[in-house]
């Protein structure tokens, strides 16, 4: 379930299914909603991706960056991780040890671009 880190940042503790499929069908729709804030997936619950899973994530990480926010994805566990590097999308996804690292990542760009005038 995602919840409000703060004003500019959601966090989402993802499991396996089901609630992994509505988890991140709830972040599409609330992204949709609330177009202003970036998106830290820790994946330290998921053990398995399927290619609806894949899907769904290449259309949150679309949906967010339209949005000028990014999407962080942590806490990978080996067997995503290889789903990741096969498909290619080790390349696509911003990937973080875990969320202190994926959140600071979010704060420093955040205070950079303001710091930039941007």
């Amino acid at each position: 379930m995602p919840k409000d880190w703060s004003d500019k940042i959601v966090i989402a503790n993802l499991s396996d299914e089901p609630e992994l499929t509505e988890d991140l069908a709830q972040l599409l729709a609330s992204t949709r909603e609330s177009s202003d804030k970036h998106v830290v997936l820790d994946m330290s619950g998921v053990s398995y991706l399927n290619s609806s899973h894949l899907a769904q994530l290449l259309r949150l990480r679309r949906q967010v960056t339209e949005n000028s926010c990014q999407l962080h994805i942590c806490s990978v566990r080996d067997p995503v991780w290889s789903v990741m590097m096969i498909t290619g999308l080790d390349k696509v996804f911003d990937f973080y040890e875990d969320k202190v690292t994926a959140i600071t990542s979010l704060q420093l760009e955040d205070q950079r671009r303001e710091a930039s005038g941007g």
